[in-house]
């Protein structure tokens, strides 16, 4: 059967294959360390799990609204007012099937052909596949030269006549780097010059070390407000990756739109697991904290334990679950982070992400929402494959 040439040039995400190959590795009984999973390793809190099976036995299994329940909503807006300090409305909210399915319906209802998109090298992988398959054009500014972190300075750069859109997604996946506020403010003042779109990915608000602070651009000015479509869900902060519950919010226009795109694909998310995600925003918070905690801790020793290898260099996350260490040290050697992952999986069986598919040929990622254990372990494993070059 012939494939379209639309689909046939979407890359297979590189982060899910790995997982894929690993969980096929255990399944052989091989003692495999992944490194590569980009959820917690935390199981879903229990108050979350016994609203959805109360919810199922209420006979709560029937399609909701498209665009999301009426609790649902409500229940985002008041986590946006807590958290943003900002005010908005069900009309101005869509809950979908994950925040990347919130992502891929923003990006279709918004861009098209001859539209250019700024985003920030490296990237999460899926970001330049979803702009291009609504037509776009992924600009992509290349922050490896400033420790991984945008600055107005690139954004300037890189906008022309066709900028569309920026995404700003801080902390970041995969480098874990925070924009600082200062050049998020001078960021908001060129898209607002510029008439450009914000879509600012915060799926990662909750994780943040360090005692650094949270920074909405969506909160500098009600101008700068209206231009910004913040994109959140329940995976990574309450531990719900498999529930699928993603939610976008902004312009009211733009998500009945994105509501009517939906209803053409996948219609409403699952309806027992909206009424989980009702219970995780409006429920007490100290479990994420609690969490956020293990993680910090956890970050220290996967940056430690990467420090201890000759030929690794490490800039220390400020938030998110993922270390990315430049492998330049062994460019020469394996040829790619491609080449040197291959190694690492059949030497030593680690799983790592190859940095390509983030936009950083000479990265590799490490996520650390693993136990202590499988950190120190994995690391161990590394530093003998490496050393025995």
């Amino acid at each position: 059967m012939k494939i379209s040439t639309l689909v046939s040039k979407i890359p297979a995400s590189p982060t899910l294959s790995i997982t894929a190959k690993v969980k096929e590795l255990r399944a052989q009984g091989k003692d495999v360390i992944g490194f590569g999973a980009g959820e917690p390793d935390f199981d879903t809190p229990d108050n979350i799990k016994q609203a959805a099976i109360e919810a199922i036995n209420k006979g709560v299994t029937k399609y909701t609204p498209v665009g999301g329940s009426p609790a649902l909503k409500e229940a985002v807006c008041a986590s946006i007012e807590a958290d943003y300090g900002l005010q908005t409305t069900p009309d101005n909210v869509i809950v979908s099937c994950g925040a990347k399915h919130s992502l891929y319906n923003l990006f279709l209802t918004l861009f098209e052909q001859g539209d250019e998109v700024i985003c920030a090298a490296p990237y999460w992988v899926s970001y330049p596949p979803m702009i291009e398959i609504a037509g776009a054009t992924p600009v992509i500014v290349d922050t490896r030269s400033e420790g991984m972190k945008l600055t107005a300075a690139m954004v300037k750069e890189a906008i022309t006549a066709r900028t569309r859109g920026i995404i700003i997604n801080s902390p970041s996946n995969p480098t874990g780097m925070l924009v600082e506020r200062k050049e998020l403010e001078e960021i908001a003042r060129l898209c607002v010059e510029h008439d450009i779109i914000i879509i600012s990915d915060d799926i990662y608000n909750k994780i943040i070390f360090d005692d650094k602070e949270f920074f909405s651009v969506a909160t500098i000015s009600p101008e700068v407000a209206r231009r910004t479509f913040i994109i959140n869900g329940s995976s990574k902060t309450y531990s719900m990756t498999g529930w699928r519950i993603g939610y976008c919010v902004g312009d009211a226009t733009v998500i009945k739109a994105m509501t009517r795109l939906q209803s053409q694909s996948t219609s409403n998310p699952t309806s027992f697991a909206q009424e989980g995600a009702v219970v995780s925003l409006r429920s007490d918070q100290g479990i994420v904290e609690e969490r956020r905690k293990i993680f910090e801790k956890r970050r220290d020793l996967i940056v430690s334990k990467i420090r201890e290898i000759p030929g690794l260099d490490i800039i220390p996350p400020d938030g998110s679950f993922y270390s990315f260490p430049s492998i330049k040290g062994y460019l020469d050697r394996f040829g790619s982070a491609e080449g040197l992952a291959d190694y690492l999986l059949e030497k030593v069986l680690v799983a790592v992400v190859p940095g390509e598919g983030f936009g950083a040929d000479d990265h590799m990622r490490l996520s650390f929402a693993t136990s202590e254990k499988n950190i120190i372990e994995g690391l161990e494993r590394i530093k003998h494959a490496l050393t025995a070059l």
